[in-house]
């Protein structure tokens, strides 16, 4: 081998120390960082269908003769939602179920405190303010309308607007306070298409125009 091939080949070894190296580095890195990426897609999907069938398992259990739950059932699905998919939106919409059966079956504490779990760390604004207006009808219900009331204080995102509002003027109402809850009734008819805002809203409106909410 002349001194020109040595030369050639120490420059070849010389730019692989120096590039080849840390390229082939770099790309085994790339290849783990997407395998794992897809890995974790994967991952995702399945605790999704994982939690996804365990929802809707849930929601079956009111498909009975008479059209109640089975309680039993509710609280061994919902009670795996939770372990198992905790903090996800489908174990906070399945919050909201057990809620309402604790409501229909006149668990008013009961339905308080699992409303206050997903309010407490909502998965979306959307379980946020869910939860939120639920909570505000339940502590209605337990003839405690003021503390409802300031559940209810600050903005609110516009599609959920006219729901609170119309709250807000059913907790005043409740509270004696009708020119208050007028107020809070127009703000909730405003906030609607004329075509919506037509029926119950507008007939609270009307009791309350005639005195006899």
């Amino acid at each position: 081998m002349s001194s020109t091939d040595d030369e050639e080949l120490g420059a070849v070894k010389d730019w692989w120390d120096r590039n080849g190296k840390p390229l082939l580095t770099g790309a085994l890195l790339a290849a783990a960082v997407v395998l794992g990426w897809q890995a974790w897609q994967k991952y995702e999907a399945k605790q999704s269908q994982g939690a996804s069938s365990l929802y809707q398992a849930l929601l079956e259990t009111s498909l009975t003769p008479t059209g109640q739950p089975d309680t039993t059932k509710v609280a061994e699905l919902s009670g795996k939602l939770k372990s198992e998919y905790g903090g996800s939106a489908y174990a906070q919409y399945g919050s909201l179920f057990v809620a309402k059966v604790a409501v229909d079956s006149d668990k008013l504490d009961d339905a308080a405190a699992e409303l206050k779990t997903v309010l407490d760390k909502p998965a979306d604004d959307t379980l946020a303010e869910i939860a939120r207006q639920r909570l505000a009808r339940v502590l209605a219900a337990q003839n405690k309308a003021e503390d409802a009331l300031k559940l209810l204080d600050g903005d609110a995102d516009k599609a959920f607007l006219a729901s609170r509002e119309e709250l807000k003027g059913d907790l005043l109402v409740q509270l004696g306070r009708a020119n208050d809850a007028h107020g809070a009734y127009e703000k909730a008819k405003a906030a609607l298409s004329d075509d919506a805002a037509v029926g119950g809203l507008q007939i609270k409106l009307d009791d309350l125009a005639k005195g006899d909410a």
